[in-house]
């Protein structure tokens, strides 16, 4: 019996041993990281045993040391504490280089000399959370790093926030859009395939990022106006009436009035609905003339072309790429901008190998997607889509 107890104890020891040691692995990876750089041994020693009962410490003695260190755990360190005066590179030289890649981390500089331009270059080069002249007392220390780590935590939960506010806001965009689409048969997937469009076309030009970011949410909601149309006209298999033609086209126009209550899509209002003005000064709902018309506008024109015309209809078949492509040419300095045209005609390739592999290209463009780190598009199918027959 003495032997089956001591064999039981020693079990709910070694029990007892796992659980600790996960219980300080959770604690380990639950504690913030603080990386220390000073080129004097003692300094980073004292240092290290007064914070590291509260934070998971990382080490380095100059700044080159210093900035391999950040390229392996940079994901995993919020705040640095770095002196100033160190050989091969000072402390704003190393904090300059940090914060280029990684401004969310906290930076504190210290220095044992009253150094005005380390002061002036740590405030403007580094965004520097806090300058500390050298002797330092190792617990004031540990206050000014608190501090620190509270404002790392206040970052890190408004850029959270943020980030759950812009996802809400594109996943609704988004819903909004397929909607659109659903209320057609016939086509279904046309904003996307417009945006997408929309995106090579922008990106060709060499537009910024935001911008182009932009031009996709006015591309995913430029029929937003169609939500008044009713589906006997969208969907209708014969030619339109004058009056339902009338009717069709107040979307452009609808589509303003509807994000314009909406403050964050004021362009995007405006772009939505001049995407059927003409460059001649033709089109509708305003007539609007050649670079009157906003760019994203005049580039949506064109894509939004090129999917109707290739694409099946209630009363049409879709006409074959090579076609569609002659006769929007055809209309540039008419229908459309030329300097658009001549961007289209290099990439009249891309466009028929994106209606193909719609999903593909699109995750491939689509800064929203890339924003809100979106499914990897290789889980996607690679089998080109099958468009429509018409019976």
């Amino acid at each position: 019996m003495l032997l089956n107890e001591y064999e039981l104890n020693q079990n709910n020891l070694e029990k007892f041993k796992y659980l600790m040691s996960s219980l300080e692995k959770e604690r380990e990876q639950d504690r913030h990281t603080i990386l220390i750089v000073d080129d004097e041994f003692n300094n980073l020693q004292l240092l290290k045993r007064t914070l590291r009962k509260k934070y998971n410490i990382l080490t380095a003695s100059n700044g080159i040391e210093a900035l391999e260190v950040v390229q392996k755990e940079a994901s995993n360190i919020s705040l640095i504490v770095s002196d100033q005066r160190m050989p091969k590179m000072t402390g704003t030289e190393f904090l300059s280089k940090v914060s280029e890649n990684h401004p969310y981390i906290v930076k504190i500089l210290l220095t044992g000399y009253t150094d005005l331009e380390a002061m002036v270059d740590g405030v403007n080069k580094c965004n520097l959370f806090q300058y500390v002249s050298k002797p330092v007392d190792p617990h004031d220390l540990e206050l000014i790093i608190n501090d620190g780590i509270g404002a790392y935590e206040l970052t890190l939960s408004k850029n959270t926030l943020l980030n759950d506010l812009r996802e809400l806001f594109f996943t609704t965009i988004k819903s909004i859009s397929s909607a659109l689409d659903a209320k057609d048969t016939y086509t279904h997937g046309h904003s996307h395939r417009v945006t997408l469009f929309s995106l090579i076309i922008a990106q060709e030009m060499g537009l910024n990022d935001s911008y182009i970011e932009e031009i996709e949410t006015a591309g995913l909601l430029h029929d937003i106006g169609k939500i008044g149309v009713p589906e006997d006209i969208l969907c209708k298999p014969g030619k339109l009436t004058d009056e339902e033609y009338c009717i069709i086209k107040q979307h452009a126009g609808q589509a303003r009035k509807i994000l314009d209550s909406i403050p964050s899509l004021k362009h995007v209002s405006l772009w939505a609905s001049c995407h059927h003005e003409r460059w001649d000064g033709n089109g509708y709902p305003n007539k609007l003339k050649g670079e009157e018309i906003p760019l994203p506008a005049r580039i949506l024109a064109v894509a939004d072309t090129y999917d109707a015309m290739t694409s099946n209809r209630s009363y049409r078949k879709g006409l074959p790429h090579e076609v569609a492509v002659e006769e929007i040419k055809n209309c540039s300095g008419s229908q459309f901008d030329p300097c658009i045209i001549e961007v289209f005609k290099e990439i009249e390739d891309m466009f028929k190998e994106a209606s193909l592999y719609p999903i593909k290209y699109y995750n491939k463009y689509s800064r929203l997607n890339k924003a809100l780190q979106d499914e990897d598009i290789s889980k996607y199918s690679e089998e080109p889509v099958m468009k429509m027959e018409i019976q």
